[in-house]
Parts: C-alpha cells; sequence; structure tokens
C-alpha cells in the first residue's frame, strides 16, 4: 500500500471511505511480509502495533522532562528502562551529571550481523504553560481539525481502541521531539517479537538526557561506555521529515555557537540635550558594525566566512531534486524575498550563517528616557558547518570588528583605555557544545537506509535525501568517539511546534514511523 504524504485534514467522507478500504483489505495483504527479514509491515499490520502503545505514550509524555530539572528526567529514564526492559532488552543508566542516559541492547547479538545503535533523546524543551491550547502541557491530548482550520479537543478513547484517523494529532510537550519516534522504535520492537523473527542487525539504543541542552556531556559519556556503545553506524531518529512528509534521509546538520558584541560608549548613560551630537551613541555605533558585517542580499560580507564551503555538482543534484515548495514557504514564513546566500533553501543550509538573535540599548517603551546610552549589546548565532567551526568562524568576526577601527577589550573598558581608544568593543563566542557533522550520502549505512525505505514505502516517489539541515544535534560528538558514519532518518511531521507551545504528533507519522523503524530492522547491509 502507497505511503500518505498527505498532512492536511480530510473530510469525514474520506475519514469513512479510508477506514472502509482498510477493512476489505485481504488477510493476505495485512500479514504481507510480516516477520520475514528485508520485508514490509503491512500499514494495518503497523497501525494495530501502533495502537497498541499509545497507552504507555500517553503514560510518558505524563512525566515531565525539562533537561534543566534532574529529579524529573531521572523519573523518565527509569520508566523507559522498565518499558524497553518489558520487551527483553537488557539495560544500563549511564551517569551524566544526575541526569542519566539510558542505554538498551536487542537481546540475540550475532557477530556475524552489523550492529547499529539508534539514537532519540528523553528530554524536552522548557514550557510556559499559559501559552498552550490546553490545561498542562504535561497532560497528553488528542485533537482534530475542525472546517475552520483550527484544532478542538476530543475523546481520546477512540485512540486506544476504536478506528484511527491518520490526522488526528496528540499535543504534549515532547510528543514529537523526541518521545513520540521512542515509542515508535518500541512499537517495532513489538511487532518484531510478535512475527517470531529476528532483527536482520545488531539494535542497540541510546536515548539521550540533555539533548535540549546541547549535551554537553555526551562526548565523554560515550568515551567512558565506548566498547558498550561500539557499532557499524548510527541512526538519529529526531527533528522533523521534509515538509511533503516523505520518508526522509538527512546526511549532516550544522553546529551552533553563540556570540555576544558589546560597543561602548561613554562610562555612564548621558543626558540628550546635553550631550546629544557630542558623546557617540553606542546604538547607532553597534547598529553601523553589525551592518558591515551583512549585505542588503542577506549575505556576510566578512572576509572569508564562506570561504570554506565546497558544494560540487553530484550535491547540487541532489539538493535540487528536493521537492520544496519555495513559494509556499515564503508564503507561510510571511517573506516577500528569501536571502541571497544559496540558490535554493536546501542550498542555503550548506553554509555558516551570522544571526543576530537579539540587541538591547537603554530602554524602549514607558521605559524609554532621553538619554545617549553607555553600551549597547547584540546577542548572536553562528550556525557551523563541518569545515567552519566555531574557532574558525569566531576570528574571522573579530579580525573584521578590528578592521572597523575597534579596539577590543575583555570586560568593560578601563579609564586608560578609554582615553586612548576611539571605538571600544568586546566581543565573545563559544560553541554550544553541538558541532556540525556530514556523511556522504553513498556510504553503506545511507545505501541501506535508501533501500529501506523504498522497500517499505515504494520508489513512487523516491524518499528526500536531504545534505545537510540547519538545525542542531550532538552527531558529531558520537561521531569523534564512535568513528562510524550516521544517518538522520526523521520520523515526525514538520508542522510539529517543536519547542514552542502546542507541540504535537500526527497519527498518521506515529503509524508511518513504526513502519519506518520495522524496515530498518529488517533490513541488513
Amino acid at each position: 500500500m502507497p505511503f500518505e504524504f498527505t498532512s492536511t485534514a480530510s473530510s469525514s467522507q474520506t475519514r469513512r471511505r479510508r477506514r472502509s478500504l482498510i477493512a476489505l483489505l485481504p488477510a493476505a495483504c495485512l500479514f504481507m511480509g510480516h516477520g520475514a527479514a528485508g520485508t514490509e509491515l503491512a500499514p494495518a499490520e503497523a497501525e494495530r502495533y501502533a495502537q497498541a502503545t499509545y497507552r504507555e505514550y500517553f503514560e510518558l509524555l505524563s512525566l515531565p522532562d525539562d533537561a534543566t530539572v534532574a529529579e524529573d528526567i531521572r523519573k523518565n529514564v527509569d520508566w523507559l528502562e522498565l518499558t524497553f526492559r518489558k520487551r527483553g532488552f537488557t539495560t544500563r543508566q549511564l551517569p551524566n551529571n544526575g541526569k542519566p542516559m539510558l542505554y538498551a541492547e536487542y537481546p540475540g547479538s550475532d557477530p556475524a550481523r552489523k550492529t547499529v545503535l539508534f539514537y532519540m533523546h528523553l528530554d524536552g524543551q522548557p514550557v510556559i504553560p499559559a501559552q498552550w491550547a490546553q490545561k498542562t502541557p504535561w497532560t497528553p491530548v488528542l485533537k482534530r481539525r475542525t472546517d475552520r482550520g483550527d484544532w478542538e479537543e476530543i475523546d481520546a478513547a477512540p485512540l486506544f481502541n476504536g478506528p484511527l484517523d491518520p490526522e488526528w494529532r496528540v499535543f504534549a510537550r515532547a510528543s514529537a521531539d523526541d518521545k513520540g519516534p521512542i515509542m515508535m522504535l518500541l512499537a517495532a520492537i513489538d511487532a518484531l517479537k510478535a512475527s517470531g523473527g529476528q532483527p536482520a542487525i545488531n539494535v542497540k539504543v541510546i536515548l539521550d538526557s540533555e539533548e535540549e541542552k546541547g549535551s554537553p556531556y555526551i562526548d565523554k559519556v560515550m568515551q567512558a561506555h565506548r566498547d558498550l556503545l561500539r557499532c557499524d553506524a548510527f541512526v538519529i531518529h529526531d527533528g522533523p521529515m521534509h515538509a511533503t512528509n516523505r520518508p526522509t534521509l538527512v546526511f549532516g546538520n550544522r553546529g551552533a555557537a553563540d556570540a555576544r558584541l558589546t560597543v561602548y560608549g561613554a562610562k555612564v548613560p548621558l543626558h540628550s540635550g546635553h550631550y546629544g551630537n557630542y558623546a557617540p551613541n553606542p546604538a547607532q555605533r553597534l547598529a553601523s558594525l553589525l551592518a558591515s558585517m551583512k549585505d542588503d542580499q542577506g549575505r556576510v560580507t566578512v572576509p572569508g566566512y564562506y570561504d570554506r564551503v565546497r558544494i560540487g555538482e553530484a550535491d547540487r543534484r541532489i539538493m535540487a531534486a528536493v521537492p520544496d515548495d519555495e513559494t509556499e514557504l515564503k508564503r507561510r514564513l510571511g517573506i516577500a524575498r528569501a536571502d541571497g546566500v544559496g540558490a535554493n533553501y536546501q542550498e542555503a543550509m550548506q553554509y555558516p550563517s551570522l544571526n543576530v538573535r537579539g540587541m538591547a540599548s537603554a530602554a524602549v517603551g514607558d521605559k524609554v528616557a532621553n538619554i545617549v546610552p553607555d553600551k549597547a549589546v547584540a546577542e548572536m548565532d553562528l550556525r557551523t558547518t563541518p569545515d567552519s567551526d566555531a574557532p574558525y568562524l569566531g576570528k574571522l568576526i573579530e579580525a573584521h570588528i578590528e578592521k572597523q577601527g575597534y579596539h577590543l577589550v575583555k570586560d568593560a573598558p578601563t579609564d586608560e583605555e578609554r582615553s586612548r581608544y576611539d571605538k571600544l568593543a568586546s566581543f565573545t563566542y563559544r560553541s554550544e557544545g553541538a558541532n556540525a557533522a556530514a556523511s556522504p550520502i553513498d556510504t553503506p549505512i545511507g545505501q541501506w537506509a535508501y533501500k529501506a525505505l523504498i522497500d517499505t514505502f515504494g520508489a513512487t516517489p523516491e524518499p528526500v535525501r536531504i545534505r545537510m539541515v540547519g538545525g542542531t544535534v550532538p552527531t558529531a560528538e558520537i561521531v569523534r568517539v564512535l568513528q562510524v558514519p550516521f544517518v538522520l532518518i526523521p520520523l515526525v511531521n514538520a508542522d510539529n511546534n517543536q519547542h514552542a507551545a502546542n507541540e504535537n504528533l500526527r497519527m498518521g507519522n506515529y503509524v508511518s514511523g513504526v513502519r519506518t523503524v520495522y524496515g530498518l530492522m529488517t533490513h541488513g547491509f
């Protein structure tokens, strides 16, 4: 049966027709290839095993998982450890500054098979409950889209024991990012165990407990347990699928660094009537300095910033084949024109970025005063690439600031520095803990994953292959320790509101995610 690509709401008539068609499927079709290595888990079977895990899914979502709250993280780890053990996994909690990671290994390891480590994370972003359209982000609710296009809460009982609508969504923190994929993996294991078969690969799982905080210690945890985590490749189930909801393979991700630029003026804020036109305004100077770093097309003009990026013709063909609808993307974003960094959206993600994420100087609104500010601050984030890391980009920006006539200080300037230098600024930068990583598309693991998705969902349309996404996961830190290739295989709907209020997971994606993981586990490479 072809994969269902739509992610928009269906009419009630369409839903009834879909259920009728499933009901009429012959039994042979429902169990086609069930349990045989390298074969498909039929859609109706995937739906059945997915539905059998929904109560556990709701229970897991009811556990708060803010990565800053160690006690809550430990509760999640304890719950997941019991849930994995119930399915026959052997488990270990790996110490991590009071917020342990969870390791699980499926029994029946065979030296003749390749070993794949599946990575997901159990922690979630902080929440502001008042922003959510439900009682609490920690009480999952089922919703459907109305004819008006908004979401209404409905009774969750049919989700557990009735006919399913793939357009229903579960709303809760971490529903998609990243507890949903964890439960999809467990449902796939349930289907595999019920078949009496064994995976075609050795299955190991690592559940990160601080991904939403940049996984600051994951390299140390990996190094301390390197033998335990030894594998031939690893798969990351995190992030959203392509907007078409087609099966998606991703072969790299940008890293992240943060930076702060402060421009100094007089020692203290000054009366603008007495000192305007005399004391230099640091807010104005900061604006000019930032403007010198980019042109009107949004391209970074800091010398050397893009010099290390290498994109071959084969890469450009891969990117051009990604079915992005940029007209719709711009409409959704509310912009008339995209920055001119790349020829298209995919190409733009291959370059390092320089983003001003916040600015502050004096006050605005009802706190505004007639002053010349004493300083102005810009917070920036730099998205790094495998060849352009934080130290490289930071030094280029630093040199550019100095070329604009600024003397850089580490802290607030001294009286001697103030009397000596006209332009004073400080600039600091550091990696956020997750660096950029890339894996060639034609590696054995890339070919293995591509074939598994083709066999599971069909070749028309083919899976979307993305060279590198703009977001960040701790891929590079894992690769540095384990020295193995990787592929990101996202499972959740692109419009899931991850990191924001009203995060959600589409139930059709839960079912297709079970099929994806089952397909991976029943294919060798």
